[in-house]
């Protein structure tokens, strides 16, 4: 859930982008490593089990071999499980768009959570949005209908039988990014002061548990049926977990901290893999459009607050 970043105004050092741009290839794969799961017989709630269950567990050893202080306030005994409880939904509806879509459209779609973040903000709390989310808006919008061939001519099928095969997919990423949204702002109000090991830990970790539970109410999890599909999930699985650890292990050492811009260019690295890896294409009228909408992401990640 948590992404890393520079201070505002700080010069990454080559060491800390290479680690940024790394963590950002690692999500990426673990999104392609998800749908050559869900290719052969593993399903969502399953996939999400896997990943938090195992991510909490790692994330929760680096908790306790640095001695992380566990003390709550109030608040953080409701905004915690609350958090954990849209990341949990998000996680679902970007790993059931994941399973429908190209991997790179589901995450450009997914990317619209900046806007959503600044809407919750207004919303909940009040907050105007900055004048450079309320340019970037049209442009990530626009950006978008490229990527996604709206009217469906690059399918060559039409808006009504394009849509018809994307509808669901776009509905499930779009949701993410507002699910996502909310638990930024959330986050940043009501859990900002817990310490992002110890929260990231109880996110996943009650992540896990949900989807674990909804895993038994529909029979228990659903393992791979080919050995492509342990090869999928086992990666999906190394690859979260692995790049969560950098995030707490390596980057504070860096003097990383926050969210980063630098890890939007995960749809490009996912377009790449998806590419090389399940033979997925898109054309390059969406290309273009793709880079439009990680341009504009990153473009407000990069800006001081």
């Amino acid at each position: 859930m948590n992404k890393a970043a520079t201070a505002p105004g700080a010069a990454l050092s080559p060491t800390a982008f290479a680690t940024l741009l790394l963590i950002a290839l690692m999500m990426g794969g673990n999104h392609v490593a998800a749908r050559l799961a869900f290719d052969h017989g593993v399903d969502v709630v399953t996939a999400v089990t896997f990943r938090s269950g195992i991510t909490a567990l790692v994330v929760a050893a680096i908790c306790w071999l640095q001695r992380v202080p566990l003390a709550l306030q109030a608040r953080h005994r409701w905004s915690l499980p609350a958090i954990g409880v849209l990341i949990a939904a998000q996680s679902y509806c970007l790993y059931s768009s994941v399973a429908r879509l190209p991997v790179a459209l589901a995450l450009l779609a997914f990317n619209l959570y900046p806007l959503f973040t600044a809407l919750w903000a207004r919303v909940l709390y009040g907050h105007r949005a900055e004048r450079r989310v309320l340019v970037a808006m049209p442009v990530i919008l626009a950006g978008l209908a490229l990527a996604l061939d709206v009217f469906g001519a690059a399918s060559g099928l039409g808006a009504g039988a394009h849509w018809g095969r994307i509808g669901a997919g776009v509905a499930f990423a779009v949701a993410a990014a507002a699910i996502f949204g909310l638990a930024l702002v959330l986050t940043q109000h009501e859990a900002a002061t817990v310490d992002g090991r110890l929260r990231t830990a109880t996110t996943m970790g009650l992540v896990g548990l949900i989807a674990g539970a909804a895993a038994a109410a529909q029979g228990g999890l659903h393992l791979p049926n080919a050995p492509a599909g342990w090869v999928g999930l086992l990666t999906l699985t190394f690859l979260y977990g692995t790049a969560f650890t950098i995030m707490f292990i390596v980057l504070p050492r860096l003097g990383v901290v926050g969210n980063s811009a630098i890890m939007n260019v995960e749809p490009i690295f996912a377009l790449v893999l998806a590419w090389g890896v399940l033979g997925q294409r898109i054309a390059p009228m969406q290309v273009a459009g793709g880079l439009v909408v990680v341009a504009c992401v990153v473009w407000l990640g990069l800006r001081r607050r």
